[in-house]
């Protein structure tokens, strides 16, 4: 046992002595207050990079997910005990028959995993999976989780954009014994990506295996990402967040949000404020393996993480519509860190797209966005929206550079009958910059996304 998952364990048998004789008489019990569900995803992904035509570089995959979880409930008692089970399996419908890669000698990538054939070329893997244990304990209004993860808070979030998501590996703690006050405290040692079976250490972008690779250079990993919060709700309408995460060897991380709604005339403005704090920690304040990427100046495009990130995102909801405008700043000589092992990855940035994150270094980007829920107009289930970003300012070799992205989505989940639960999803992304900012250039994507979830308990 390693030492964070000791000190949680003590944590809770602190707890525990501290706890009522009837801390657990909610407790239904490990299997009575069990619930299970398998969640079923049909997925086609398209990927056009347009420069460089005729000869265009296309990506195109489809897949089913299948992402069966079982929770149970708690052991009855001052202590309550159980165990969650999360089984993924993904198989391979399709992946382009060749077209996606430059090479046109490979298949899969985004989607699926590529094993090896004969000499360089690769292939999609048929089909993939995992099996992920949670063991969990509850003392009072504290948890407990160890095993398998999926945080999702502002200085570590998973990604669940493709057709399984992306998994961590660590302990973590949750309490809300203070009226109003949630505390997190937690740490992960290892993730398994979006479109993998085997779990990873973790990394930066700069320094992780597939932006190293291709300088002819191992990437650079650390096996322990820790972290702590607070979210206080200071009134009904108003929630302070602070947030401290560190991956060692990498940076350390503060974060300070602040989240307001405001009912004005018909509708409510929501107003979304954030401050991120980032600076080097360990080997990447001196060991170049370990940087990160950014602009130094001079041409230097590698150094050690040094970014303060602001933003403020406005929504304003009416009658089914949602109006939203937002700015964010990124200062600093490096690009925004945030775990990412090269492989598909999110944070909690306004700005993390389809398609881009817009948080490279000194970039300032604003956007425009608009959405609307046709259950207004007796159509439950159906929502679009579209979103616009553009950031400029960003700090290259050839001087300030830009970049914009346009994201439209259309969804529709049946409401109620024996088909409920039933969804539909398009969403199409254009993003287009200078082949300076990213090699990649131009980008067209589409995705089409048929969802089901089934209740088994």
């Amino acid at each position: 046992m390693n030492k964070c998952t000791l000190a949680l364990a003590v944590a809770v048998g602190v707890l525990s002595q501290q706890a009522y004789a009837d801390g657990q008489a909610d407790a239904k019990g490990f299997i009575d207050g069990a619930t299970s569900t398998l969640g079923l995803r049909n997925f086609y992904i398209n990927t056009d990079n347009r420069s460089g035509k005729p000869a265009q570089n296309l990506n195109s995959e489809w897949g089913q997910g299948f992402d069966l979880r079982f929770n149970s409930g708690y052991t009855q008692g001052t202590v309550g005990f159980g165990l969650d089970v999360m089984a993924l399996e993904a198989i391979r419908l399709d992946t382009g028959g060749g077209t996606n890669g430059a090479s046109k000698t490979s298949a899969g990538g985004t989607v699926f995993p590529t094993e090896a054939t004969n000499g360089n070329n690769a292939k999609a893997v048929n089909d993939f999976g995992s099996l992920g244990l949670t063991g969990k304990v509850r003392v009072s209004q504290t948890e407990l989780k160890i095993g398998t993860l999926l945080p999702n808070n502002p200085v570590i979030k998973y990604n669940d954009g493709r057709l399984l998501p992306q998994t961590f590996t660590g302990g973590q703690i949750t309490s809300n014994e203070i009226k109003d006050l949630t505390l997190t405290l937690g740490q992960v040692e290892k993730a398994k990506g979006r479109n993998s079976s085997n779990d990873e250490d973790l990394s930066i972008n700069g320094a992780n295996a597939s932006s190293n690779y291709s300088q002819g250079t191992a990437g650079r990993f650390s096996n322990k990402f820790q972290y702590a919060g607070a979210d206080y709700k200071i009134t009904k309408d108003l929630v302070a967040s602070y947030y401290f995460g560190e991956l060692k060897d990498f940076y350390s991380q503060n974060f300070l949000g602040l989240v307001h709604n405001w009912a004005i005339g018909p509708g409510v403005l929501k107003s979304d404020l954030r401050y991120y704090n980032s600076r080097d920690n360990g080997a990447n304040g001196s060991d170049k393996n370990y940087f990160t990427s950014g602009y130094y100046g001079g041409g230097v495009t590698k150094g050690k993480v040094d970014n303060d990130l602001y933003s403020y995102l406005a929504l304003y909801s009416v009658a089914g519509h949602t109006f939203g405008a937002g700015y964010q700043y990124s200062k600093g000589d490096s690009d925004f860190p945030w775990l990412n092992q090269g492989d598909g990855s999110s944070n909690s940035t306004i700005t993390d797209m389809q398609i881009q994150k817009f948080a490279r270094a000194g970039e300032k980007t604003w956007q425009a966005r608009y959405a609307y829920d046709f259950a207004k107009v007796g159509v439950p289930g159906l929502t679009a929206g579209i979103i616009y970003l553009h950031g400029d300012n960003i700090q290259n070799t050839a001087g300030s550079q830009s970049e914009w992205e346009r994201d439209i989505s259309l969804s529709y989940v049946i409401p109620e009958g024996p088909l409920k639960n039933l969804g539909f999803a398009l969403k199409n992304a254009m993003w287009r910059t200078s082949t300076l900012v990213a090699a990649s250039g131009d980008q067209d994507e589409n995705r089409v996304i048929v969802s089901y979830s089934i209740p088994l308990l």
